[in-house]
């Protein structure tokens, strides 16, 4: 039954200059300096370079200005309400000939372009080498459908009886498992070598019978894939030498080999070209003197913000006339609402730069003794809460801050994450970070005995003798974090 009834509600909204201060501090310094430069080219009235005459107040240099010819007070008010940052009007009076720049040189204009890398994608490159083949009309069909159904890595991992329905149902095209043998063969033989295999043992037979196999090695390795795949991955090294005979050199010598294969053949097309890095830019700069650390943003490429003098003169003009017309009521509100969104834009910049460096402060303060030297066996247990409290800010507003966020020190850069970790007690009731003991674990694994390594067992053993009272399932945790291995995967002859 649908009725109707008048509630009060309490809420609370951000406003604009929060919602815009929000934005601006999740945002690293490679990324700010492009949002400066794009309000700077939106809002004619933001500036840069040094602020050479003090900005008057709009709303109170209206006030001074205003007489009893003016409209009323009631209606002026009316107008502040309804002026929002999201209501701009646009300025079409620019010149189109204000917006174009013919003086530069033809080098100027060849460095200007960005270059676009013109390349082929795995599919075609294959799909290439295929159509130099010869092969009958329903051939090159069912090898184009195979070539589609290849991943990045460049494996066909999907059964050849789900493409003969495929082909059935969406093609109305009859064909057998063997027909698409045949001609996965064929694609199986194109480059790079591997291309095409249905699982890693395949890829890496393909790869090793386009090899000379005469060499004693690579017929080994190639015998070891071949017919003793499991006990290879599982590193079972005794069996396989006790099967084939042989001495653990020639063993030593074939792994050799197999470890010089591609185990994803369609990678290498996918890294020149869509893999881009990205510059690590840091926010905070941190120099240790004989005077203490020396913390400061990295504002280097940051312009100095101020409002136009151009528009503040004009806003002094217009609130001088004692006219009432439509079109100067609208120059007045569209300068007033460039004016004021520039000062929020700068207050907002001025506000995330406070934060930064109280945020950073705070956890310099908090690991000092790791931001000595860097040992990382010195960094205290600290999550965002801490800072919270230090700080006074709320959790969320650290959070972002940590986001996306880079200090360099002087021994290396990081990322603000870096530094927060959770606690573990030893036996002596003294907290100690997570990351201490993934140091630990990663020493102990870096030392140990290859051919008999260290069992999460032992792993758990070692750290216990050192006053870690920890768990096994937690030290197995710790140890795929630091994406290492179990045991029986780093054995090595």
């Amino acid at each position: 039954m649908l009725n109707q009834r008048l509630q009060q509600k309490l809420l609370q909204k951000l406003s604009p200059q929060q919602i815009q201060m929000i934005k601006l501090l999740e945002v690293p310094t490679l990324q700010i300096e492009q949002r400066i430069k794009k309000e700077l080219e939106e809002n004619p009235a933001l500036e840069e370079g040094p602020d050479d005459e003090e900005v008057p107040d709009a709303d109170a240099e209206g006030e001074a200005e205003g007489d009893s010819e003016s409209e009323p007070s009631e209606e002026k008010d009316k107008d502040n309400d309804e002026f929002t940052i999201d209501d701009y009007i646009d300025d079409d009076e620019t010149p189109e000939y204000r917006l174009q720049a013919n003086n530069y040189s033809r080098d100027d204009e060849k460095r200007s372009e960005i270059p676009f890398a013109d390349a082929s994608s795995f599919q075609e490159y294959i799909e290439s080498q295929l159509g130099l083949r010869d092969l009958s009309e329903k051939q090159k069909i069912l090898g184009e459908n195979i070539i589609g159904n290849l991943d990045e890595d460049g494996y066909l991992r999907r059964e050849l009886s789900s493409i003969v329905d495929d082909l059935a149902f969406q093609q109305n095209i009859t064909t057998t498992e063997e027909e698409l043998e045949t001609v996965l063969k064929i694609i199986q033989d194109l480059e790079p070598a591997g291309v095409g295999a249905r699982n890693l043992r395949e890829c890496l037979l393909l790869q090793l019978e386009k090899k000379d196999l005469s060499i004693p090695a690579l017929k080994l390795a190639h015998t070891i894939i071949r017919d003793n795949f499991e006990e290879f991955t599982k590193r079972h090294y005794d069996k396989i030498i006790i099967r084939f005979s042989i001495k653990e050199s020639a063993l030593k010598a074939a792994i050799g080999e197999i470890l010089k294969l591609n185990p994803k053949p369609g990678g290498v097309f996918n890294d020149p070209f869509t893999k881009i890095s990205q510059p690590v830019i840091p926010d905070f700069i941190l120099e240790l003197s004989e005077d203490g650390f020396d913390l400061h943003l990295n504002s280097r490429n940051l312009p100095e913000l101020h409002l136009s003098s151009a528009y503040n003169e004009m806003l002094r003009d217009y609130s001088r006339d004692k006219g009432n017309k439509k079109e100067m009521k609208d120059a007045v509100q569209f300068v007033k609402q460039k004016i004021d969104s520039a000062r929020w834009f700068i207050d907002a910049i001025k506000q995330r730069q406070n934060t930064l460096l109280l945020t950073m402060n705070a956890i310099l303060e908090y690991q000092k003794e790791y931001f000595i030297d860097g040992d990382e066996t010195r960094l205290k247990p600290m999550i965002l809460k801490d800072v919270a409290e230090m700080t006074g800010l709320d959790i969320s507003t650290v959070s972002r801050v940590a986001n996306s966020k880079y200090i360099q020190t002087h021994f290396g850069i990081f990322p603000l994450k870096f530094f927060f970790s959770e606690g573990l007690q030893t036996d002596s009731g003294e907290e100690v970070s997570t990351r201490e003991i993934k140091r630990i674990l990663q020493d102990c694994i870096d030392n140990e005995k290859k051919r008999k390594p260290l069992t999460d067992e032992r792993l758990t053993a070692i750290l216990q003798e050192k006053g870690y009272q920890i768990a096994r399932r937690t030290v197995a945790k710790y140890r795929e974090q630091l994406n290492i291995p179990v045991a029986r995967l780093r054995r090595e002859i």
